[in-house]
C-alpha cells in the first residue's frame, strides 16, 4: 500500500499565476484589436482556460470575435505565456512551508491541473519545485480531466500514492466537484480564481492561508476512510 498523498491544483491554488496569465491575455487580445483587460474583472475567469479568457475579454469590451480568430489569439497567448515562464508567478504565501510539513510527515505530493502538462511542468521546474512532486499531470496526461475524478485518482496513482488516502487541494468548482465525485476529501482555498466563493460548492474544508493546511487537518479528513 502506498503512502497518503496530497494532490494540488496549480493555478490559483498552489501558485499565483495571475500576473503572467493576464500579461499573455493582453498580448493576445492586443493583436486582436482590443484594449488591455481589467485585471480585477478578469481575475475570476483565470481558472477557465485561455480560450474562455479571450472570449470573455471580447465580450467585456463589446467587440465581436471574428470566426477563426480565437485559434490565432490562443496560439499567441500560449506562445507568450510559455516563453516567459515562470515570469512573475510565485507560490502563494505559506505554500512551500506546507509542502515541507507534509513531506516531513511522510506524505507524497502531486499536482493535478487542467493546464497542459508541458506548461505545468515548465512552470514548476522554473520555480525550483519539480523535485517535490511525484507526478505533475495536466489536461492532456490522460484521456480525461477534472471534473472527472479519475484525473485526481490516476495522478495519485502515478505518484505512488495510496488512492484510498488522497486529499485534494483546489480553488474552483471543477476541483471540488472532481474530488467529491471520487469520494475524495477536498480542501478549498478562498484566494484563488473563481467568480463564486468556494464555500458555495461545499468542499470538505475552506482555508484562507496555507498556514491552515496542517497535517492534523489532513488526518481528520482522511480518518473516516481509515
Amino acid at each position: 500500500m502506498g503512502k497518503s498523498i496530497i494532490v494540488f491544483d496549480l493555478d490559483g491554488t498552489l501558485v499565483d499565476t495571475a500576473p503572467d496569465l493576464l500579461a499573455a491575455l493582453n498580448f493576445s487580445i492586443k493583436a486582436g484589436g482590443l484594449q488591455p483587460a481589467d485585471p480585477a474583472a478578469l481575475r475570476p475567469q483565470l481558472g477557465m482556460g485561455a480560450r474562455a479568457m479571450i472570449e470573455r475579454a471580447f465580450a467585456t469590451q463589446n467587440v465581436d470575435l471574428p470566426a477563426g480568430e480565437l485559434d490565432r489569439l490562443f496560439d499567441l497567448f500560449m506562445r507568450h505565456y510559455i516563453d516567459n515562464m515562470p515570469g512573475q508567478s510565485l507560490p502563494f504565501p505559506g505554500a512551500v512551508a506546507a509542502l515541507d510539513r507534509f513531506e516531513d510527515a511522510g506524505y507524497l505530493l502531486a499536482i493535478c491541473t487542467n493546464k497542459l502538462e508541458k506548461s505545468a511542468k515548465r512552470l514548476i521546474d522554473g520555480l525550483g519545485l519539480a523535485t517535490r512532486f511525484g507526478a505533475i499531470c495536466g489536461q492532456d496526461t490522460f484521456a480525461f480531466r477534472k471534473p472527472d475524478p479519475r484525473h485526481i485518482v490516476e495522478t495519485a496513482r502515478l505518484a505512488g500514492g495510496d488512492v484510498a488516502h488522497i486529499v485534494m487541494i483546489g480553488d474552483s468548482r471543477t476541483d471540488i466537484d472532481a474530488a467529491k465525485a471520487g469520494g475524495i476529501p477536498v480542501v478549498a482555498v478562498d484566494f484563488g480564481y473563481t467568480d463564486r466563493h468556494v464555500r458555495a460548492f461545499e468542499p470538505s474544508n475552506v482555508i484562507s492561508h496555507f498556514d491552515e493546511l496542517t497535517v492534523s487537518l489532513a488526518e481528520r479528513l482522511l480518518s473516516p476512510t481509515r
